[in-house]
């Protein structure tokens, strides 16, 4: 049977080597990288693979707007850390074959999921699941929304409920997924750099880790829990 070919876009460069390292690693062949959406384009028309995993946030041109113009020739899984219910039903309906949520799904399922996609299925993550029901309910039914707790606990299947990060740490990891330096974080989210670097030095030995790179490899399943 033919090796599964694959474009991989993202523009933060440790995820998108994360995943080139974990789909080569279970038999899939990455025969293209790209660190925005009008690349990604580039790349599969010259090469024509049988998936392409886009981001939603690059540079150039979005995955949500490439998505469009991308599965007219070829397969399409979402693959980002943004789970916006707008955003997951307008990637859905511009074709997109499957919406994943980093965090959501373990290097198997993301495995499965390629494969998955190629047979014409279709993987969803939770939060992507929830989108699309809700555009089919029209959220007519929805209860008043009660008022946000300020500082909730993470779900069960949330990676900050796994590591056992607070609200505030959690919000830190996923900045540093983002890309943002602590100076970054410290001005985005109101706080002292020192107070920033205590956070991600505790978010370290949560994840067991002692890099960015290792935390957002851990954090975003691209990386076996070994402890």
């Amino acid at each position: 049977m033919d090796r599964p070919r694959v474009v991989v876009a993202d523009d933060n460069v440790v995820v998108r080597s994360g995943l080139v390292s974990l789909l080569e690693a279970a038999g899939i062949e990455v025969v293209g990288e790209a660190g925005d959406g009008r690349t990604a384009l580039s790349l599969a028309e010259r090469l024509t693979p049988d998936l392409v995993l886009l981001d939603v946030r690059m540079p150039l041109m979005d995955g949500v707007a490439a998505a469009e113009i991308l599965s007219r020739t070829t397969r399409v899984i979402m693959l980002t850390y943004t789970s916006d219910p707008e955003v997951v039903r307008a990637a859905i309906a511009k074709g997109a074959l499957g919406y994943l949520v980093h965090g959501s799904f373990t290097p198997e399922e993301l495995t499965a999921a390629v494969h998955g996609a190629i047979a014409g299925h279709h993987p969803l993550s939770e939060a992507a699941v929830s989108a699309l029901v809700g555009a089919v309910r029209g959220d007519a039914a929805a209860p008043a929304a009660a008022p946000p707790d300020p500082d909730p606990a993470p779900a069960p299947s949330d990676p900050a409920a796994r590591y056992g990060l607070s609200a505030r740490e959690a919000e830190v990891m996923g900045l540093i997924v983002q890309g943002y330096s602590n100076g970054e974080i410290a001005r985005r989210s109101f706080l002292a750099e020192k107070t920033v670097k205590n956070h991600v030095n505790r978010i370290y030995a949560k994840l067991g880790v002692t890099s960015r790179a290792e935390a957002i490899a851990r954090w975003m399943g691209l990386r076996e829990d070994d402890r």
